[in-house]
């Protein structure tokens, strides 16, 4: 899946007026949008979906941003308290799960025709390019994202002239991984009466990929001033 906007924000911590945003799309949010993609109501049973393995790719980190919200009652018209809120702008994510065949095809397709319309992790953060990025019965998650393509703005890589880009690849960590890192946003339960999330581990690694964008290394000769002065 490619996550792709100009604005993102994937809370995993988030608390009453301060409302923050991981560095990275959380499990819990891309396992929301794949259930609105099928059509799923927030009280209906998502347990399938929070069994699925899930990993993301930073291709482009994007910069923080903060933005404050004020509101007021419908009836009485009182000011509610100001939020604070944060997003990622400009930020480029590959994300993938991995599961039975017959449930990742059907994602599959949900994706393609999504019954409610996707968000990145907010309903005012609208993806700009197509999320989905196809099925690989062939590859592991792990493989999968390691072999797909730099999906960076091409400005971005133009930026990064290097011929290979050293990507971030964050795993959800299994029983014989050893976790570098922990989040709350493994999905229980959306229903907004009780939501309900617990602890997953995480294990990261990197990657390299080829940058379209990239210039091939020159080996340039060491320079010789007094090499004119040699006699024949």
């Amino acid at each position: 899946m490619q996550l792709a906007g100009p604005l993102q924000s994937w809370g995993a911590s988030s608390r009453f007026a301060r409302r923050t945003t991981e560095s990275a799309p959380t499990k819990s949010a891309v396992v929301g949008l794949l259930a609105a993609a099928l059509g799923r109501l927030r009280s209906d049973d998502i347990s399938d979906l929070s069994g699925l393995l899930f990993g993301v790719r930073v291709d482009q980190r994007g910069t923080l941003l903060r933005d404050f919200h004020t509101a007021h009652r419908f009836v009485s018209g009182d000011a509610m308290p100001v939020s604070e809120r944060f997003y990622l702008a400009d930020a480029v994510f590959v994300a993938a799960v991995e599961g039975e065949k017959d449930l990742i095809e059907q994602l599959h397709q949900a994706l393609r025709r999504p019954t409610f319309l996707p968000y990145l992790g907010r309903r005012s953060c609208p993806p700009t390019r197509p999320i989905d990025l196809g099925v690989h019965h062939d590859r592991t998650l792990e493989e999968a994202l390691r072999q797909e393509e730099w999906r960076a703005s091409r400005w971005h890589q133009r930026e990064h002239r290097k011929p290979h880009i050293e990507l971030e690849i964050l795993l959800e960590a299994t029983s014989t991984d050893e976790p570098s890192d922990t989040l709350r946003d493994q999905p229980i339960s959306f229903n907004p009466l009780h939501r309900m999330y617990a602890l997953r581990g995480v294990r990261r690694t990197r990657v390299q990929v080829p940058n379209p964008a990239g210039r091939p290394h020159v080996v340039r000769p060491e320079h010789d001033p007094t090499s004119v002065l040699g006699g024949a």
